[in-house]
């Protein structure tokens, strides 16, 4: 089967890429980690949300979004999960720190089939919306959104941040702002309850997790040639040395077997495959292990410079393994995988050595 992204869906990731080239450099991925002014983030956000990106999957007929058009089309923009890829991609491969996955691909659309009122200001990124569907588990962006979505009771419930605590946990990646979120057994607006309307929610954010991880393994890995073409030891690039040619060879290799894999995902989910949820584990397993072999290649090239704060790269590398764990970790989705084949030995390794 041969895949390509539609027209309308590159569209989109065009878009949004222009203004991310615009507004969205470094210093704005440092001003997402604690201490940074978090008001230049939350502005590049909110223009991306004028672009339409975080009605892409909100009905075009949906009422009572109260807000301007997107690209034309009104917003939401009525698009499936075969946007999700390259847009996420385009994302990820920025770096900015905010809520994307949460927000686009599981929140929004939760948002518009519950009818939420909160909707309007989530569309147009006057609202910092995330969700986490792991219950007791520490929420991304949690320690500054203004909306939280959590598992309470058999549902996902939507609170304000006013109606809940929050705790703030320590981080790989500190512009991710997680807290752990307390909420009340009662109040809330239910979001979604049952198993079906959460494993397509869960599925929504692995595959926009992919996505980014995708994006973030390009991105590291234009950085790192870009270095070993300026870098110069003996008197020639360093990039002009077997090793270094070799490591990032395998880089880009890694990077262009997964991303077809989210593509495929992506399209399962759009579709109805019944493997859609093999697709999108097997999805997350290809990108969490690119994106981590860019990340380990980067610093080895760049050396001890690599491993410095004062570096862009570590901006990129910590997003890298905090998103390699987040939305299911590669042990876990292999014993998915392994488990729906009937492997159930090679998944009972998997695990323990998971747990290990």
């Amino acid at each position: 089967m041969r895949f390509a992204v539609a027209e309308r869906d590159a569209a989109l990731a065009e878009a949004a890429g222009e203004v991310l080239a615009k507004q969205a450099g470094t210093e704005q991925i440092r001003a997402g980690w604690p201490g940074g002014r978090t008001a230049s983030v939350d502005a590049v956000w909110r223009t991306l949300a004028g672009v339409g990106i975080t009605g892409a999957l909100i009905p075009e007929d949906a009422e009572g979004t109260g807000v301007g058009p997107g690209l034309g089309l009104g917003l939401g923009l009525g698009l499936d999960e075969n946007a999700l890829v390259p847009l996420m991609e385009t994302l990820g491969r920025s770096g900015l720190p905010v809520p994307a996955a949460e927000t686009i691909a599981v929140g929004a659309p939760l948002l518009a089939a519950a009818a939420a009122p909160q909707l309007p200001a989530v569309l147009r990124g006057s609202a910092l919306l995330t969700v986490s569907l792991t219950r007791a588990a520490p929420v991304p962006f949690a320690a500054r959104a203004d909306l939280i979505a959590v598992p309470v009771g058999d549902g996902l419930r939507l609170y304000s941040r006013d109606e809940v605590e929050t705790e703030p946990v320590d981080s790989v990646d500190g512009s991710r702002r997680l807290a752990r979120v307390h909420a009340p057994a009662g109040g809330g607006l239910l979001l979604a309850e049952g198993p079906v309307e959460l494993a397509v929610a869960y599925r929504r954010g692995v595959l926009a997790t992919a996505a980014l991880l995708v994006g973030l393994g390009a991105r590291m890995l234009e950085l790192t040639v870009a270095h070993v073409r300026e870098r110069h030891q003996f008197g020639v690039p360093v990039g002009s040395f077997q090793a270094v040619k070799h490591a990032l060879a395998d880089v880009e290799l890694a990077v262009r077997f997964a991303r077809p894999a989210v593509l495929a995902a992506g399209w399962a989910q759009a579709a109805g495959d019944p493997e859609a949820a093999v697709r999108t584990s097997m999805a997350k397993v290809l990108a969490s292990e690119a994106a981590r072999r860019a990340a380990r290649t980067a610093i080895q090239c760049h050396g001890a410079m690599g491993c410095t704060t004062e570096y862009d790269l570590h901006l990129y590398t910590k997003r890298t393994w905090a998103l390699a764990a987040d939305w299911g970790s590669p042990a876990e989705h292999r014993e998915f995988i392994a488990r729906r084949l009937g492997l159930t030995g090679v998944a009972d390794i998997v695990s323990e050595g998971a747990g290990t």
